[in-house]
């Protein structure tokens, strides 16, 4: 059941909207003209009426039971906000992506974006003027965080309470399809964050039409979405229908599936897996694959295993194990669910299969906690060393850059790239970016926002932060998150940008690093030098990577198999402002090296 207003052949516009239990629904038109349409329900709860005459900018309501009116929770545009009426969107764009097939996952090179924040602007076309830098960092893959409408004008996206509804302060439906449009045009995907686990709190009308929610189970957010409790079909269809409007409207390539641990279903046949099997039927009709991919705190392979086999069938998994690896070896830090990790044998295995926690005892959890992720292939794991949540909830918002020396973060960032999985960079840490990533909102209710604050000291509760967290309501929470983008063209900020660009460019052109498989992959590590050894090969191209962890340099005898390893990369090395390497051009099996402290080496041998 398609919902929302759609045009019926010659008839005009229906307008159809689900409210099972409402006694009366009629469509009050607002602007230009006043008019009141009475509407006329069907056996399953859903309201509908026929309109012959509809233009771009009308603005309508529902009114229910003769009492109150609401706006559409499919409306497609809230110009005056998430309390003001919705607006009739024309989708005909003149769209010049006609031969565009999008990009496999496993070419990706994902680059994630807050939109408010990435640009001193803020806007969807903003954005556009930035793309070609990120072409040249060599990014195809552009994902947006929630662009769904939420209250006020700042916020990260996750308190959006219209599902189908473009932000009007980033430029609404025109200007996200203009982003969109010329993102196809240089040759970047555009993957797009929705949230399909919860609603925000202000301006949530949807329990006033029907049953969306249950109390059978609690998220963090309040009650779940009710996905398999008593009229949970339509809900189902609801936010089904959601997924398959961002592809067939706004040509949205890949959709990054929020917090799926927290989408509570035991039917049989489970919600994700209903979404990636009318996703498929989608793509087969458009003549092209359109992608899930999701986030899920259980480290349950389900989520990406088939749907032959028992899975959910979605197209990839973020890795949140290989980002706490990797990230407490960095930094040293143990508290929270850092705690978990800290050891070079994390970051091994999790760079062998994934997850880290395949079944075994959290100390953090207080529980045994995920399965095996070593039979599911490397082209469905996504991994990163920031992004918006490790940034963004730390109490002060630190990125990397304000955590680690310089050394490290080139470390990081070879770690990611050179990884046997799809990458994924948080927006500015190409470029070292210092400015912090923030919580912000822009509520109106005093009292929700009291609510807010008091909710965000308490999520810090794990990690004993002795801080007062800046004020999410604050604009000057909102201003200090922005980017500086002044900074990746000087100093240090440049060679790190350029360091990025000869590693991405490496990743692409060296058939053994594009190849991304975990059995041409052999790694290992020695836990008292915090070192990493990780061989990975194709055919005739043949890669061996050393990675330091320690701050300090360490000499050992090379473990290089038989051949002439040539060195193609040494993030030590003073063109990357490095203390200068120690190593040779040249290595040969058993000769003594010394690896600088946070530093990587890169050698390839194509004569294996």
């Amino acid at each position: 059941m398609r919902i929302g207003i759609h045009r019926s052949g010659n008839k005009g516009y229906e307008f159809t909207v689900w409210g099972p239990f409402l006694k009366t629904v009629s469509l009050k038109m607002v602007s230009p003209y006043q008019k009141n349409i009475p509407m006329e329900k069907d056996q399953r709860g859903y309201w509908k009426a026929m309109v012959e005459e509809v233009t771009q900018n009308i603005s309508y309501y529902y009114r229910l039971d003769d009492e109150r009116d609401r706006p559409d929770p499919a409306s497609h545009f809230q110009p005056e906000g998430v309390h003001g009426p919705s607006q009739v969107i024309d989708h005909s764009f003149h769209w010049q992506d006609e031969h565009w097939r999008g990009i496999d996952p496993v070419e990706m090179i994902l680059y994630e974006v807050h939109v408010g924040t990435f640009t001193p602007e803020g806007t969807f076309d903003a954005v556009i003027q930035r793309l070609d830098d990120l072409r040249d960092l060599g990014v195809n893959a552009l994902e947006i965080m929630p662009i769904a409408q939420f209250p006020g004008e700042r916020n990260w996206g996750y308190d959006g309470v219209y599902p189908y509804a473009v932000q009007n302060s980033y430029g609404g439906p025109e200007g996200l399809k203009r982003l969109v449009n010329e993102c196809h045009k240089k040759g970047i995907s555009v993957v797009l964050d929705v949230v399909y686990n919860h609603m925000g709190p202000e301006g949530n009308y949807l329990r006033e039409y029907g049953p969306y929610f249950t109390d059978k189970y609690k998220t963090p957010w309040g009650d779940a979405i009710n996905f398999d409790d008593a009229y949970s079909y339509e809900v189902r269809n609801f936010f089904i229908e959601n997924a398959l409007h961002w592809f067939r409207h706004y040509h949205i390539d890949a959709l990054r599936l929020d917090a799926v641990h927290a989408i509570f279903d035991r039917e049989a046949k489970h919600f994700l897996h209903e979404l990636s099997e009318r996703v498929e039927g989608f793509s087969l009709q458009a003549g092209r694959r359109f992608y899930l991919i999701a986030e899920s705190d259980l480290n349950d392979s389900r989520v990406v295993v088939s749907r032959e086999l028992g899975g959910h069938g979605m197209d990839g998994v973020w890795c949140d194990d290989f980002h706490h690896s990797l990230h407490t070896l960095l930094t040293g830090e143990n508290q929270g669910y850092y705690l978990d990790f800290g050891k070079i044998e994390h970051l091994v295995k999790s760079i062998r299969e994934g997850f880290v926690y395949s079944g075994e005892y959290s100390e953090f959890r207080k529980r045994n906690h995920g399965n095996s992720s070593k039979n599911v292939p490397a082209t469905r794991i996504a991994v990163f060393s920031q992004n918006h949540d490790q940034i963004g909830n730390r109490m002060l918002g630190e990125r990397l850059s304000a955590l680690v020396p310089y050394e490290a973060l080139k470390l990081a960032a070879g770690m990611v790239l050179l990884s046997p999985y799809i990458p994924l960079l948080f927006m500015g840490e190409e470029y070292g970016e210092s400015s912090p990533f923030l919580y912000f909102v822009s509520h109106c209710d005093p009292a929700l926002v009291e609510a807010v604050r008091k909710g965000r000291k308490e999520e810090f509760g794990d990690f004993k932060w002795k801080e007062e967290p800046p004020d999410p309501q604050s604009r000057e929470t909102f201003l200090k998150s922005k980017l500086h983008w002044e900074k990746r063209t000087e100093g240090s900020g440049k060679v790190l940008l350029d360091f990025y660009k000869y590693v991405i460019m490496l990743r692409r052109t060296v058939p053994a690093l594009s190849y991304l498989d975990k059995k041409n992959l052999a790694v290992d590590g020695v836990e008292e030098d915090k070192i990493i050894f990780m061989r990975r090969w194709k055919d005739s191209s043949h890669v061996f990577l050393i990675f330091n962890f320690n701050s300090i340099d360490v000499k050992f005898t090379s473990v290089f198999p038989k051949g002439i390893w040539i060195k193609i990369l040494d993030s030590s090395e003073k063109m990357w402002n490095g203390p200068g390497s120690l190593l040779t051009k040249e290595l040969n099996p058993e000769q003594e090296i010394i690896i600088k402290g946070h530093s990587l080496v890169l050698y390839r041998n194509e004569n294996l």
